[in-house]
């Protein structure tokens, strides 16, 4: 099957089309992000790089479009609840009638690269419903909490027809933010026990998050938690500021809550212009990375002796770093 067929097919919503489209894209840019790294570039990446740079194009000659995708992102450290509480999320915008995509992201092995992509596992319920795509992604050592090839696979499933796109990483710690550049809206999953408010003021959650979940609520210290995040919020000197939901995931506890978190959510993004601003900082981002990752590849493949002779140099104090730069980057031109 050739690459406009397989976007023709993927428009009409066909999984199998959607799957081989994705994992198109997965392979492809690894390959890239591996080249850039390695100064490796065999005829079967470019191969694969092309077949993306077409696929990508096919995408985007359907026009944008009239409604986006809602894309809302779920993150928070282990053990709190995401793929529980993206399960009942799933369940929840079924009943909407919405189509439902999932890019679920798995911790891949730093010794074997494999990842155990377990979120299939814990939302079997689903794996028959038509109007649900799941798929799970190897973050392939790639850090921030998602996989290198997230924002592309998010063009697919958004082309696909899904009308919300859930984003589940893998458990993030501190720093580890990168979903909220990418999502519309940010849903932070604590639990009670797991950290108090200050830890989690720390590890820049907070700062991130457009709605705060304390899920596992029939636990002890629920009431201690949502104390501390509040008593964090209330300094936080924004537009908009994240309401707290408590939910019991597994029992579906919350869910309306938190649904109607997210919506006050996706009105202020549309009614204060945010929605915009951010879609646009999203295809910035994604834009830059490309062009970052073709330099990258092109100082590795053209200039890597260049490079060498510049780190010895400065390693004999014969240059300083910024001149060294500027030197490679004059014989990129």
């Amino acid at each position: 099957m050739d690459v406009r067929e397989l976007v023709g097919q993927a428009r009409q919503g066909r999984p199998r089309a959607v799957a081989r489209l994705i994992s198109l894209v997965e392979n492809a840019v690894e390959n890239a992000a591996n080249g850039s790294q390695s100064g490796v570039s065999a005829g079967g990446d470019r191969a694969a790089t092309s077949a993306l740079r077409e696929a990508m194009a096919e995408l985007a000659t359907g026009g944008a479009r009239p409604h986006p995708a809602r894309v809302i992102g779920l993150t928070g450290s282990p053990g709190v609840g995401k793929s529980t509480s993206t399960g009942m999320l799933i369940r929840a915008f079924r009943r909407r009638g919405s189509t439902v995509g999932v890019l679920a992201v798995d911790p891949s092995s730093p010794f074997t690269g494999g990842a155990l992509l377990g979120d299939r596992v814990r939302m079997q319920d689903h794996a028959t419903d038509p109007g649900v795509f799941i798929r799970s992604m190897s973050s392939r050592g790639h850090l921030g909490g998602l996989a290198w090839a997230t924002p592309q696979a998010l063009r697919v499933l958004e082309a696909a027809g899904c009308d919300v796109i859930l984003v589940e990483t893998v458990g993030v710690g501190q720093a580890e933010v990168e979903i909220a550049r990418l999502a519309d809206t940010t849903v932070v999953i604590l639990a009670p026990g797991m950290g108090d408010g200050v830890q989690a003021a720390k590890a820049g959650i907070l700062e991130v998050a457009d709605v705060l979940v304390v899920n596992k609520a029939d636990r002890d210290g629920v009431q201690t938690t949502v104390r501390e995040l509040r008593t964090m919020t209330a300094l936080v000197e924004a537009p908009w500021r994240p309401p707290i939901v408590t939910t019991v995931a597994s029992k579906a506890e919350g869910v309306d809550d938190l649904l109607a978190a997210l919506d006050k959510h996706q009105a202020y993004l549309e009614e204060s212009g945010e929605a915009r601003r951010r879609r646009l900082a999203r295809a910035r981002d994604e834009i830059e990375a490309i062009a970052l990752a073709q330099l990258r590849s092109r100082f590795a493949v053209l200039h890597g002796d260049s490079l060498d002779v510049l780190a010895e140099r400065l390693l004999a104090a014969e240059t300083d770093p910024y001149a060294a730069a500027d030197d490679l980057i004059a014989a990129l031109r």
